[in-house]
């Protein structure tokens, strides 16, 4: 067996429509940092005003072509991991990828007849499943002998028990792929570790986390594995989102469609692109720029407080829902952008289930403490920051067998 070299990193893209995410992790450390050597963000990819921003570093405008901003972006970042390389091996470069359907939920070997595979599933997760492969591909043009691994949110749900993966629908769909898979697997992954070094064994018992940023979802676990979650068949399911829906009554689609004559384009667009907290508060799809209205008065004001309002509900009720699999709550843990910075939403949730025993610490809370609850609640509380990439790089590390992950 050959001897690994030394000063190996690893490159974690999480490319989405409008922006690329990318992190440099060191592969020969053991353990693995939870920190990357290096990250930042190319956004607004496809809009009048791109930009980039990165470790140390402001965010600035850049020049991208209109007509392959994807392209260019991507080849603004790898030249400038080139530059920071000093001489050290890109040993792999791993890629968050939303859907793995039915066959794919451990991290995967990226070549030409997984791209197509996945490709099928595009329909699945239309916001998100194109654009990592695309870099795939344009990687695996390039540079060929490049080693890209794939790294699934749909993975960790692979426990869900059959009942949670069934739709009510016949049997010869499911045998299509038609079930329900879950996502946001990479953030709960994280947690599934990060849980039980900060908490010990009482991150095993009845947990739920609550995934709340752009997209948002919950998980309910027991032992640390995924058991029931919010997000089904597509990440459209579930809670109310910054522009998705979250779960809608079938008949309102059929509704759309046959009686308002929308088209099935203009059908996704309304669905995934302007519903929503966008749709309902007609503001922003970002709960800290509503509140700012929230005591506005007519029109803008009441709809501010009902977006809201709506959007608190639906993370209640589907929090009770997700106890009631349980038989109970030991832990509420709250991830992701809205779920880490936005106290009010947090004391609003809890709020809703004081029957539960939840009782929150203000100051705590408005510090975004990782415990925010008080001593007494029946519920432990918690806050934990995400960290997709690190799993990503952990997993491609593990695959790889080049490093020894924490």
């Amino acid at each position: 067996m050959s001897t690994p070299s030394p000063n190996r990193l690893i490159l974690v893209l999480n490319c989405g429509s409008s922006s690329i995410k990318f992190a440099l992790f060191d592969a020969d450390a053991a353990p693995l940092p939870r920190t990357p050597l290096w990250n930042g963000k190319v956004q607004g990819i496809g809009g009048p005003m791109p930009d980039l921003g990165e470790t140390g570093v402001r965010p600035f405008a850049v020049q991208l072509d209109p007509e392959h901003p994807h392209t260019d972006a991507l080849a603004l970042i790898l030249g400038r991991v080139r530059a920071r390389l000093d001489g050290r091996e890109l040993a792999a470069v791993a890629h968050r990828v939303v859907h793995g359907g039915s066959k794919y939920f451990a991290p995967t070997r990226v070549d030409a007849a997984l791209i197509a595979e996945l490709r099928e599933l595009i329909p699945l997760a239309p916001l998100h499943q194109p654009f990592p492969l695309k870099a795939m591909s344009l990687l695996l043009e390039q540079y060929p002998h490049m080693v890209q691994v794939a790294c699934f949110d749909t993975g960790f749900h692979h426990t869900l028990p059959e009942v949670e993966q069934v739709l009510p629908l016949p049997t010869e769909w499911r045998q299509r792929g038609l079930r329900r898979y879950g996502f946001h697997g990479l953030s709960y992954d994280y947690m599934a570790t990060a849980l039980p070094e900060r908490h010990g064994d009482a991150a095993r018992g009845r947990t739920i986390v609550a995934h709340l940023g752009s997209g948002a979802s919950l998980c309910a676990m027991r032992d640390l594995e995924s058991v029931a979650t919010t997000m089904g068949f597509s990440a459209l399911d579930g809670l109310m989102m910054g522009t998705r829906t979250g779960a809608l009554d079938p008949g309102a689609v059929l509704y759309l469609m046959e009686i308002e004559k929308l088209s099935l384009d203009e059908v996704g667009q309304l669905l995934y692109h302007r519903s929503g907290l966008l749709g309902v508060s007609g503001i922003s799809p970002e709960p800290r720029r509503i509140v700012e209205h929230e005591a506005d008065e007519g029109e803008a004001g009441e709809r501010a407080r009902l977006a809201l309002e709506l959007y608190v509900r639906r993370i209640v009720r589907e929090i009770g829902a997700l106890v009631a699999v349980l038989g109970g709550l030991d832990m509420l843990v709250f991830t992701a952008g809205v779920g880490e910075h936005n106290d009010f939403i947090r004391e609003r949730v809890c709020a809703g289930l004081a029957f539960l025993g939840v009782r929150l610490d203000a100051a705590a809370n408005a510090g975004d403490a990782p415990i925010v609850s008080v001593a007494d609640s029946r519920v432990l509380v918690g806050v934990e920051p995400t960290n997709e990439e690190w799993v990503a790089a952990r997993d491609t590390c593990a695959l790889l067998a080049t490093c020894t992950a924490a």
